[in-house]
């Protein structure tokens, strides 16, 4: 068994329907499917980032990547398999490259290349529940996950705007 992520609406590598972009239903996150967790796993994060972001930003805001959607504590049901369905949130909530609470809907701006830009949606299967005083970021949540991390993928969704 091999932790996967999926989701019904996109394949990996493939396109983010626009219904879950900016140019779609605002701030509505895909649909997803989380399986084969590892044995002992008691809790799953996940982070949406956008390594393609314009150089300038990166730059101008000390960013590697835009944190998207940053989640961690979801919950892992009896059987392990978790169905996270289109606008939910499952889990708690940390903060975004923009500061807020929520999901951010793919955006990429049409002003820079590259056009077309990568949505990573990394998935981490840990053996313990992850605590902070405060709503972390995408950063302090990887840190904090290193020592409990059971297992790790990706599933990758394309988008660039009409």
């Amino acid at each position: 068994m091999v932790l996967t992520l999926t989701s019904s609406a996109f394949e990996n590598n493939g396109v983010i329907p626009a219904k879950y972009t900016c140019d779609g239903s605002r701030e509505l996150s895909p649909p997803l499917m989380i399986s084969d967790a590892p044995e002992g796993t008691k809790s799953f994060v996940l982070i949406v980032d956008d390594p393609d972001i314009p150089e300038v930003v990166k730059k101008s805001h000390g960013l590697e990547a835009f944190d998207h959607w940053v989640l961690y504590n979801i919950p892992v049901p009896v059987g392990g398999e978790v169905e996270v369905p289109a606008g939910a949130t499952p889990g708690s909530t940390g903060l975004n490259s923009a500061g807020g609470m929520k999901y951010i809907s793919p955006c990429p701006p049409s002003q820079y290349e590259p056009k077309e830009h990568r949505y990573v949606f990394t998935l981490y299967a840990l053996n313990e529940m992850l605590h902070f005083p405060n709503a972390p970021t995408a950063r302090q949540v990887r840190d904090a996950l290193t020592p409990f991390l059971l297992a790790k993928t990706k599933l990758i969704g394309r988008y660039s705007r009409p």
